[in-house]
């Protein structure tokens, strides 16, 4: 368990000093963020400011991951590497489509292809490997059955695993990306459900059938390959988005770009991937699924109707043109991520109580 407290500490402590050190560089090298024309008039004012900030919890998560390991004396396991491996190569994606984007003067960043290239190739060598490396129960990192709280269903097989495990990389990664769009309101949301993910991770090492002897309900453990590892895994991230909204949050000091979001996402995803909770992330990351449905909403309505639901799409720039302030907004969406997740652990611990 004292894994799980130095992941976090030492993950919170990098990007508390480090994250200043890394807007000097950029601030330096002139990498600021574009601003679109066409979005609140309030946002213009954020034009130029350093952008490219995941960098500095994706480096701190690798980190305090590794640290904690050493000071430990525990060896990495492969689902929690397999998680941060999604992490790092969604986050290369990302900067890569950054550096375009800021450093080669092309506001569309990364094309559509090339980008969408990236993120298979790093979506598929996560799915074929977490279906490899069984331990002596033969649980591999991931399982070819859909799962809620925990497995369910017959398998769907590896070919349709694939398939699935992308989907929800890109979903993820995608809805992480939209709610990027005010000071604080992704990273925020983001140490809430690494937090639920910290707590889950720990729980089922607690109650896993690896243990179920002991255990006064076995009925109800869980096959899970390595969960304390991704308890770890989300106490690291969790420590390092913490410690980065000091300096993200309104008026934002830097800004996490496409680097922080796809990586946040991609975490995200291999999370629920990893602790078979694919379906529960959904809830578990309500906000991001909100934002993103009220895309979905608004393109939809347009491209049928002609007409717009929202004022402005993602939802967040739909209350600013209402004229609520950005704080207000990013507080009152911290809220709905916050019962959000409540109602997520409520139905995850209810699966494991119905079982007795």
């Amino acid at each position: 368990m004292n894994q799980i407290l130095f992941a976090g500490v030492i993950g919170l402590f990098l990007t508390l000093v480090g994250t200043p050190l890394l807007i000097k560089l950029l601030a330096r090298k002139g990498y600021g963020q574009y601003i679109r024309d066409d979005g609140p008039r309030e946002h213009h004012a954020k034009r130029g400011t350093p952008t490219m900030g995941g960098i500095a919890f994706i480096l701190a998560t690798l980190l305090a991951y590794f640290l904690s390991k050493v000071i430990t004396g525990q060896p990495p396991r492969f689902s929690g590497v397999l998680v941060l491996g999604l992490m790092t190569g969604m986050g290369l994606v990302g900067f890569l489509d950054d550096y375009i984007k800021i450093v080669k003067r092309r506001s569309l960043g990364l094309r559509a292809k090339a980008k969408m290239a990236g993120q298979l190739i790093v979506g598929v060598s996560f799915a074929v490997l977490a279906l490899q490396f069984a331990d002596n129960r033969n649980n591999t990192p991931a399982s070819t059955k859909l799962s809620f709280v925990q497995d369910f269903g017959w398998s769907i097989g590896p070919v349709l695993f694939v398939v699935w495990a992308l989907f929800m990389i890109l979903a993820m990664s995608n809805g992480v990306n939209l709610t990027d769009g005010l000071d604080g309101l992704a990273t925020g949301a983001s140490v809430m459900v690494f937090g639920a993910y910290t707590f889950i991770g720990v729980w089922q090492f607690q109650e896993s059938c690896a243990n179920a002897q002991t255990l006064t309900n076995p009925a109800a453990c869980y096959e899970v390959r390595d969960p304390l590892d991704l308890a770890v895994v989300a106490a690291a991230l969790m420590g390092a988005c913490f410690g980065f909204l000091w300096w993200n949050t309104s008026p934002a000091k830097i800004f996490m770009g496409d680097t922080g979001s796809l990586a946040l996402g991609g975490a995200l995803a291999g999370l629920a991937i990893c602790s078979r909770t694919e379906l529960l992330v959904a809830l578990l990351g309500g906000l991001f699924v909100l934002i993103t449905m009220s895309v979905v909403i608004q393109v939809g309505s347009f491209r049928l109707t002609g007409k717009r639901v929202f004022r402005m799409a993602p939802l967040q720039h739909h209350f600013e043109l209402k004229g609520w302030s950005e704080v207000l907004v990013v507080v009152r969406f911290w809220i709905i991520q916050g019962m959000c997740v409540i109602v997520g652990l409520g139905l995850f611990y209810a699966g494991w109580a119905a079982q007795k």
